[in-house]
């Protein structure tokens, strides 16, 4: 199965880069890529599912996911219980950097469940998944640091 991995430093420290992580709803005002995100249901502090809509290689990829949230370890990781692909599970994460800053990281597994295209066709969806993982993490460090 396709495995999608990105991780930037940020020069901001984890805990910031948690808080900025974990907004979600805050997403589609700071990444032009994502159309829209809302929290569907939320079960606590530590469990909730989202609902997402995300351009992708102009066509829209659209989605429900349920989150597992753990602040302790400032990870949240996350599985599609509906949507357009067949299998979309992974994780954010947050970890200390040696400078103060973060090292933000995005992996994402999935499957677009055409298995006779699946050959031809992973590798384009893992491309363009991982553009759009290295947008959203460039738009979470533009608004940590203010850059543009």
């Amino acid at each position: 199965m396709p495995r999608v991995e990105v991780e930037l430093h940020i020069a901001a420290p984890p805990d910031r880069s948690w808080a900025t992580v974990v907004d979600v709803e805050s997403y589609p005002a700071c990444m032009e890529n994502v159309r829209s995100l809302t929290v569907v249901e939320q079960n606590g502090p530590r469990e909730r599912t989202t609902a997402w809509s995300v351009h992708l290689k102009g066509s829209v990829l659209e989605w429900t996911e349920a989150e597992r949230i753990d602040e302790e370890a400032r990870r949240f990781d996350f599985h599609q219980v509906s949507g357009d692909l067949a299998h979309f599970v992974g994780h954010w994460a947050i970890h200390p950097a040696d400078d103060g800053g973060s090292l933000v990281s995005l992996h994402v597994e999935f499957d677009i469940g055409i298995p006779l295209l699946s050959e031809m066709l992973n590798p384009v969806a893992a491309t363009a998944l991982r553009e759009n993982a290295e947008q959203m993490l460039t738009a979470l460090e533009r608004r940590l640091t203010g850059s543009v």
